[in-house]
């Protein structure tokens, strides 16, 4: 990617007073661009981050012989007042076309994935069945704030797990329950496994999987010493009392923002549907379900929250926008050869590079490669081809070092 052929580059007249760090640096860098309250554009380089976010959790998800399909957004209102979340369910958007039908925009798909998976005539043996799939959520928060944190339109990874017995499903959870520390440890982030209310999903206790952040929304008390954490809500403890799985520590209070939850929905949706399959007695029984969520575009904003100093993001590599951001000063031809020749070697290694080859003032280049975030700066000037050399510098590094310029792309890689 060129930075002087792409329509959006860097800002520094966008408006970020008050915001939070992931709605100030992503807006700046030109990652996104708000369109109105909770909804955004993800430009370029942000559908680059989202994209490599959906291919760790995809990865995670595949691993547990998963099968990833992809639903419509667009309900029917029958679905809902089946499960009678069309009338419970106060953050659901609801739509009437022209023919007078009522329509709902998924905010999420237990309504369509139940009767999907067990309207099949099912036998025991086909069981455990687990779906997912990375799709548009929708959600009409009476308040959309903290970025893309808590947004009306969301990109998420939901799964659906159903099963013969509660205990199959217990055994699956533990996995999963892995699977989602997996995928967040890679993603650079620290989740804790909390106990919550199950919210308008079902009345069993649920997990959520909470990210410790100052622009998160939940409050948690937690234990440094081993996992224990519940959110306040709930709580039977309070925040200076001893841990009461350890007891080795106090709990501590936090805020914090949820990147992923799973739900226990046992029997309730395949129940309200109607939908079963014949036992091992060929007796009808009813299959006991679990969903498992993970907020792409939120984890992408809590990553920024996480990942960033003063002068911008600093983007995980396995998320980042680009490996490299190679940098040319000045407009002599014998620069912009050398540069050119780079970024096309860079380019041809399966290397990705975001080449800022704009006619601009040095300051104002390292600045916005500061702000993207890529993981490498790679500089070419006329005193760095004197010395046959460019000048590499690691974004979370003060100092940057000359290396041969036939040594580069090694050193990146």
């Amino acid at each position: 990617m060129r930075l002087s052929q792409t329509f959006v580059r860097p800002s520094k007249t966008v408006q970020t007073d008050g915001e939070t760090i992931n709605y100030q640096l992503l807006t700046k860098a030109g990652f996104v661009d708000q369109l109105m309250a909770g909804v955004y554009s993800y430009l370029p380089l942000g559908l680059r981050v989202l994209r490599k976010i959906e291919g760790v959790v995809r990865e995670e998800m595949n691993a547990l012989g998963a099968e990833e399909l992809l639903m419509p957004a667009l309900h029917p209102r029958a679905n809902w007042e089946t499960t009678g979340g069309w009338d419970k369910i106060d953050v659901l958007f609801k739509i009437k076309s022209r023919t007078e039908s009522d329509y709902a925009l998924g905010q999420s798909a237990e309504e369509v994935v139940t009767p999907l998976v067990l309207g099949r005539a099912m036998s025991y043996k086909n069981f455990p069945v687990k779906v997912y799939q990375i799709n548009w959520k929708y959600r009409d928060e009476l308040r959309a704030k903290s970025g893309i944190l808590r947004g009306r339109e969301f990109l998420m990874k939901d799964m659906y797990s159903f099963h013969t017995t509660q205990e199959d499903f217990l055994k699956f959870y533990d996995v999963a329950k892995e699977a989602y520390l997996r995928v967040f440890d890679r993603l650079g982030l620290v989740a804790k496994v909390t106990e919550a209310s199950g919210g308008g999903f079902t009345d069993k206790i649920s997990y959520e999987f909470e990210v410790l952040t100052d622009a998160g929304e939940d409050v948690i008390y937690y234990c440094d010493k081993c996992d224990f954490c519940v959110e306040d809500e709930i709580a039977k403890v309070k925040p200076g009392e001893k841990c009461p799985r350890c007891g080795d520590d106090v709990l501590k209070e936090g805020k914090s923002a949820e990147v992923g939850n799973v739900f226990d929905l046992g029997q309730k949706f395949s129940k309200a549907f109607d939908l079963g399959y014949a036992d091992e007695n060929d007796q009808r029984q009813f299959a006991t379900m679990g969903c498992y969520g993970i907020g792409i575009s939120r984890v992408m904003g809590v990553i920024v929250e996480k990942h960033a100093d003063e002068k911008g993001i600093v983007w995980p590599e396995i998320v980042a926008p680009g490996r490299v951001q190679l940098v040319r000063l000045g407009v002599d031809d014998e620069v912009n050869a050398a540069a050119d020749k780079l970024y096309d070697e860079l380019n041809s290694a399966g290397v990705e590079v975001i080449y800022d080859d704009r006619d601009a003032p040095a300051g104002a280049k390292f600045a916005d490669a500061d702000l993207i975030g890529c993981p490498w700066r790679v500089t070419v000037s006329k005193r760095t081809l004197a010395e046959g050399s460019a000048e590499l510098k690691r974004r979370t590094e003060s100092e940057a070092r000359a290396v041969k310029l036939g040594a580069v792309l090694e050193t990146v890689r």
